[in-house]
């Protein structure tokens, strides 16, 4: 008969669970007076957003009219500033892939130029952008373009170098050239992850053209930073209802298209 084997004293009264939670909360604790956190005003004042949810209880509906253009245009810029960033993203990840580049020189620049905009945040790349083209969907598109390009080249040079290496070897020992090795080995293993993370960062971007508004850029964020800033909430209502739409379709439509994919 099996005996049943003997934990140790640190099994028995969870010890690791019990330490990491100590030490989780001493760091939240830590965190929060070293910036500055007042629980007790938050939850003292918690009654304004109950307030604020009141005065949007009751949209304005006549507003729906002037919100389509602009929810139209938030779409476009996430298409476009999608589809430029994917396109610049695809020779760069090639490039920093390790299986494809053995040289880690060039390997190592190119890595450093995506870490280096990836650390720009989005909302400072909008301020820079419309600084640069002036107020407008352009300065929303050049930021997406930018934000996407940061994104799926990380994406797209991880899943590369996540490929069946049998199928280069093959290749290379046949006298294949480089760029007969990316159009016959690593494009066909790597497409259907490519087009999957294309969809998730257009979902990103329609969500965060929804922000770049307040910067200027274009797209539906500048009709709800007016209506912030008029305090019509009611109109408020409205452009997140709209927005709300808009990300369940686009959403749902993606999760569809993945599905089709897999």
């Amino acid at each position: 008969m099996n005996e049943v084997p003997k934990r140790t004293f640190a099994q028995r009264f969870h010890l690791k669970f019990v330490a990491w939670s100590v030490l989780f909360i001493v760091l939240l604790c830590g965190s929060a007076a070293l910036t500055g956190v007042n629980w007790g005003e938050f939850f003292s004042n918690i009654g304004q957003f109950f307030s604020l949810i009141e005065k949007m209880a009751h949209p304005d509906w006549k507003y729906v009219q002037i919100v389509i253009q602009p929810v139209i245009q938030t779409l476009q810029m996430a298409i476009v500033g999608t589809t430029i960033g994917t396109l610049v993203a695809v020779p760069f990840s090639v490039v920093a892939a390790r299986n494809l580049v053995k040289n880690p020189v060039i390997r190592g620049i190119i890595r450093f130029i995506l870490n280096l905009v990836r650390t720009l945040p989005d909302l400072l790349l909008a301020a820079i952008m419309v600084a640069i083209v002036g107020i407008g969907p352009s300065a929303g598109v050049w930021t997406l373009a930018i934000f996407s390009f940061g994104m799926i080249s990380k994406l797209f040079y991880e899943s590369i170098e996540t490929i069946d290496n049998g199928q280069l070897e093959a290749l290379r020992a046949a006298g294949a050239n480089y760029f007969q090795i990316i159009v016959f080995a690593v494009l066909p293993q790597v497409i259907e992850n490519f087009i999957s993370y294309f969809l998730y960062t257009f979902e990103i971007n329609v969500r965060a053209s929804t922000v770049l508004g307040y910067l200027g850029a274009g797209g539906i964020g500048m009709l709800l930073q007016q209506s912030l800033d008029s305090f019509d909430y009611s109109q408020t209502a409205v452009i997140i209802i709209a927005t709300l739409i808009v990300v369940l379709v686009i959403d749902g439509l993606s999760n569809y298209l993945r599905e089709k994919l897999d």
